[in-house]
């Protein structure tokens, strides 16, 4: 029976090495190896000889205590999360920042269901079907004039209320010259296309040149220098396959 004892020591000590090489550990292999020692006693006096059957029943009983005892997410499994929730946050920020691109593309384009889109030059602001340009500096209405017409363009006119609105608000708190004026009191306003302005909004003052104000549209003399607005149509670039057409 002693031989026998010993016998069965060796085989656990064994065995508690073969955990340690599955990755078990030194540690948590001889705490569970102990703990099945104290069954040691019964099998020394009621050994029936089948040691192979003995040592399978408690090898299962030992990894299923352990395996219990094992954290279930490993750091593999924790770096892969990291790394998922990394490339989601930056698929985000990619999303983000080209719907912001996107919409200020829109700002400053508008689409032409028959010629494509309607892009306007550096520095002017698209609105309906026409570019306008707020000036930074002042001239009276005859230069303001000549500038606006030597960027291809005449001093601003506005054809609906949303245009007026929109002129209002991008000019600023300054006042601008727009494009109307007349010879005298006794006659009507016209444009700058010697169309007759039909008075959607009443025009102040005496003078023969009006201009944009916190007060709606006034009139002045013309050799007082204010910022002025430009306006021309849209230019549409036509894209076709191997064929760019401007009209």
């Amino acid at each position: 029976r002693g031989l026998w004892l010993h016998t069965r020591l060796e085989q656990r000590k064994k065995f508690a090495e073969s955990l340690v090489n599955e990755g078990i550990g030194e540690p948590g292999a001889k705490a569970l190896m102990c703990e099945d020692l104290s069954g040691l006693s019964s099998s020394f006096n009621g050994n029936d000889g089948n040691d192979d059957e003995l040592q399978k029943v408690t090898g299962k009983k030992l990894k299923g205590k352990f395996l219990r005892t094992v954290s279930p997410v490993s750091p593999a499994g924790l770096h892969c999360c990291y790394a998922v929730i990394i490339v989601f946050t930056g698929a985000v920020i990619a999303l983000s920042v080209a719907l912001s691109l996107s919409v200020r593309k829109e700002e400053k384009a508008i689409a032409n269901p028959e010629a494509g889109y309607a892009t306007c030059p550096r520095d002017w602001i698209g609105f309906g079907s026409k570019c306008f340009y707020f000036s930074e500096h002042t001239s009276n209405w005859t230069s303001s004039q000549t500038s606006c017409m030597e960027l291809g363009a005449h001093l601003t006119q506005f054809d609906s209320q949303e245009e007026l609105n929109f002129l209002n608000r991008f000019k600023g708190d300054f006042a601008a010259w727009i494009g109307l004026h007349r010879e005298s009191s006794e006659h009507p306003w016209m444009w700058t296309d010697n169309t007759e302005y039909n008075n959607l909004v009443p025009t102040r003052g005496e003078g023969n040149h009006a201009y944009l104000s916190d007060r709606g549209i006034s009139s002045g003399r013309n050799n007082i220098r204010r910022n002025w607005i430009c306006s021309k149509p849209y230019s549409y670039t036509v894209q076709c396959p191997g064929v760019s057409q401007l009209v």
